[in-house]
């Protein structure tokens, strides 16, 4: 399937009773570039995985089932973090308590997109679980607990064509329709199945080593538009105040051998660092999921799986890698908004907890003013301020300590927007080139604790209007 154009500017025209003003807005920056072939080396051993169009999307081109399965003799540890929404959709709650009921295993992963099966009912539980009784044949030693996760995307209150699932899903079977496979073009499958407003399949993949080990690690994640994650472990609960965020789906599969209750716990971590720091227009999902598989497929039979207690240095390493790769996955759905035309890095330091910075980076990267000024490249840094003045911090706030810059990505020297408290004399000159740019950073220093966090946004454009103003036809 061909990468999505770069869509030319369109003409708006605004009526009033005394003029007509007509508005031509910018092209989208292509992502072309975002999407690359992979050496078939560059993947983890010991999974098998396909995408295909089984008939959940009305164009015969479009992918809508991925399968992914874990073919390696130890096993399969899972761990993964869900929306906290209170409308969980069937998938989510289903593969929680498949988490629940294995400790911690699984080996097979579902994902279909087209349909959230969100808000569906009783059918909507039933077909979570058809889903998952039919992946589960696909295992060799079937065991008597499923062991196989489930995801949906697409559009919420719509039950799923599960007959034409359960055939796509039966077609994986040992036959002739049979596209399971290791190479980047399996995998590449697998990524666009997962789309669905998406422009590109976002695909990455690492090598890391632990005690001279080399590893790997892939994922796979999609996401354009709802987006503003707020995921945590099974079971787990919002915290007090906490905002509603995310569509968002994704997965990471590694070689390593971890254990359950620390990949869980490095995931976590990970997500909170990563797809939980990322925000398209700050709405959440009912169906917001992140899997991680770890099969120690690379792992030495009789060697033991990283733990935290029992090898907390290698736990750290495996935590660390973990938590760049995460983020390079959300940063690419930051890329691929709807209708984005910028890049944005928002770094808040100086706060006095890393939750205090993430709330303050979150603020800003929600702010539709601060956004729109982005899309208008208005160095308008006053709503940035003024988003960051609106959070309650757990310590007092000092106005006359904050300073705010405008960092450029190609490495020129900062601009500064106010000092300590007092606006600087901006050369509005170089705020415009700085904010022209398609990458830019935002910093806040609150000047009143030694923590710090990052957000990843974009701006708001009129295509983000157009593609929600008409998703559902």
């Amino acid at each position: 399937m061909p990468l999505t154009a770069p869509r030319l500017p369109a003409v708006w025209k605004r009526f009033s009773s005394t003029a007509t003003t007509t508005i031509v807005t910018k092209a989208i920056p292509s992502k072309s570039h975002l999407h690359k072939p992979l050496p078939d080396s560059a993947f983890p051993r010991g999974y098998v995985l396909t995408g295909l169009h089984c008939g959940v999307k009305k164009k015969p081109e479009l992918l809508d089932l991925a399968v992914i399965l874990s073919t390696s003799p130890r096993p399969t540890s899972a761990a993964a973090c869900f929306t906290r929404n209170a409308f969980k959709a069937a998938p989510v709650i289903v593969s929680q308590e498949v988490l629940q009921r294995t400790g911690g295993r699984a080996r097979a992963i579902v994902v279909n997109s087209g349909c959230a099966n969100a808000v569906t009912g009783k059918q909507g539980m039933e077909d979570a679980w058809a889903m998952v009784r039919e992946t589960d044949t696909l295992l060799p030693n079937p065991q008597s607990s499923s062991e196989t996760l489930v995801m949906s995307t697409g559009v919420i209150g719509q039950t799923l064509p599960i007959a034409k699932i359960l055939s796509g899903i039966r077609a994986q079977g040992l036959g002739e329709k049979r596209t399971l496979g290791s190479t980047f073009e399996a995998w590449e499958r697998a990524a666009r199945a997962f789309m669905t407003t998406d422009t590109f399949p976002k695909l990455r993949a690492r090598t890391f080593a632990i005690n001279g080990k080399e590893y790997k690690m892939a994922g796979m994640d999609k996401g354009a538009g709802m987006i503003h994650p707020d995921m945590g472990p099974p079971a787990q609960p919002a915290a007090p105040g906490a905002q509603l965020h995310a569509t968002l789906l994704g997965c990471i599969l590694t070689d390593a051998a971890v254990s359950p209750r620390s990949l869980q716990s490095a995931l976590t971590y990970a997500v909170d660092r990563s797809f939980n720091s990322i925000s398209v227009d700050g709405d959440m999902s009912t169906n917001d999921t992140i899997i991680v598989l770890a099969n120690g497929a690379a792992a030495g039979a009789e060697e033991a799986e990283i733990d935290e207690e029992r090898d907390p240095e290698a736990y750290e390493i495996f935590k660390q890698e973990l938590t760049a790769f995460a983020a390079d996955l959300a940063k690419l759905v930051v890329r691929d908004g709807e209708g984005a035309t910028k890049f944005v890095t928002v770094t808040v330091e100086g706060a006095p907890t890393y939750k205090d910075a993430h709330r303050v980076a979150s603020r800003i990267s929600t702010s539709a003013l601060v956004k729109t000024a982005l899309f208008g490249e208005d160095a308008n840094w006053g709503r940035i301020l003024a988003a960051t003045g609106s959070v309650t911090l757990s310590a007092a706030f000092d106005p006359t300590r904050v300073n705010v810059s405008f960092v450029p990505a190609d490495g020129t020297a900062p601009l500064p927007l106010l000092v300590n408290g007092e606006p600087e004399k901006v050369d509005e000159v170089r705020a415009k080139e700085i904010i022209s740019q398609e990458d830019l950073e935002i910093k806040v220093e609150l000047g009143i604790g030694s923590e710090s966090a990052k957000y990843w946004t974009c701006d708001f454009s009129y295509e983000y209007v157009r593609i929600n103003g008409d998703y559902r036809t």
